[in-house]
């Protein structure tokens, strides 16, 4: 791990989140719910152009509903999208949601990221894969690397996928000031993944040989080309927290500047080919507000640290039809 941050935290060390991850036993896939049981503020910014989403458009600052009560991640193309009726469901039996006088009605927006090439495409989350991850949240700091919507995730495909890594689930977080800001990112990328520090690249294309890093970028600049890749077959999704007070206007703006952390990590981000949105909540439970300037500053560190973290936590895996992705550590 990367050795100036001995405490890397987690995004559950913001207070009033909760995560749980769901990983299929049959093939690499599964969902992560983050949970706000008490509700949170919340925006979202989405850069790729090719994403896979749920309930959005209510997260834009002028629309009515002011707090949601989960965000789901989850593998599996526009099929992931199930997970969030089954997060629906665990939350409704709790009571948690949005009150309307004749139910509590939970508010549950998600993304998705495509991992049908990692094994069998007909295996992928579904509302019942939704259910056991709010079951099993805590506020501990979750697992990392090949968990939860980052089991079936890999980076570095612009050479084709026979070139690819493993990509993962990662997470961070950073307390200044009395105000403490987490990421957590499950990375799917087709660019390579960069050390923000070192501006070096850890995982992504690799040589022709596949025992080296290509370093997509230096390959792209003399001229080699990349592979014909299907549009929405990648993506970078994650959500940011805090638990400094908010508003939806806020909030929005801490989504678009975790992008920054994206765009120093992922080379290249934002592409047609991925479908990168990222979520920021608010919880509010500090009490505390904070410069916009120091909470977008953290905001993208820890996105950036949690990207790394989601490819040195991964681990490789070689599916029953032969594709097989090494991890940051095997090229170690």
């Amino acid at each position: 791990m990367n050795p100036p941050y001995a405490d890397p935290g987690s995004i559950t060390r913001v207070a009033g989140i909760e995560v749980g991850h769901f990983t299929d036993p049959r093939r690499p896939t599964g969902c992560t719910a983050i949970l706000a049981r008490a509700g949170a503020v919340a925006g979202v910014d989405v850069r790729g152009a090719a994403p896979g989403t749920r309930e959005t458009d209510l997260l834009a600052p002028g629309n009515l509903v002011e707090q949601i009560h989960a965000i789901v991640l989850s593998g599996g193309s526009a099929f992931g999208l199930d997970a969030a009726s089954g997060a629906m469901r665990w939350l409704e039996e709790h009571s948690i949601g949005l009150d309307v006088g004749v139910a509590r009605v939970p508010i549950v927006p998600a993304a998705v990221l495509f991992d049908l090439m990692v094994g069998d495409p007909a295996i992928r989350p579904d509302a019942a894969a939704g259910y056991a991850a709010c079951a099993g949240a805590s506020a501990n700091d979750p697992e990392e690397g090949n968990v939860g919507a980052g089991a079936g995730a890999a980076v570095g495909k612009l050479f084709g996928m026979q070139r690819a890594m493993k990509g993962g689930i990662g997470t961070v977080s950073m307390t200044v000031g009395g105000v403490t800001v987490g990421a957590l990112i499950a990375c799917n990328a087709v660019g390579d993944v960069v050390d923000s520090d070192t501006a070096q690249v850890v995982a992504g294309a690799r040589t022709a040989d596949g025992l080296r890093l290509l370093d997509s970028r230096r390959a792209l600049l003399r001229g080699e080309l990349p592979q014909a890749l299907l549009p929405g077959t990648n993506t970078t999704i994650g959500v940011v927290a805090t638990d400094a007070l908010l508003t939806k206007a806020q909030a929005q703006r801490l989504a678009l500047a975790a992008h920054d952390g994206l765009a120093r990590s992922i080379f290249p981000a934002h592409t047609q080919l991925d479908g990168d949105t990222l979520f920021a909540l608010g919880t509010g439970a500090s009490g505390k507000q904070a410069s916009m300037l120091l909470l977008a500053a953290l905001t993208a560190e820890v996105t950036a640290r949690a990207t790394l973290r989601a490819v040195q936590a991964a681990r490789s895996v070689t599916t029953s039809e032969g594709l097989h992705l090494p991890s940051m550590a095997d090229l170690a």
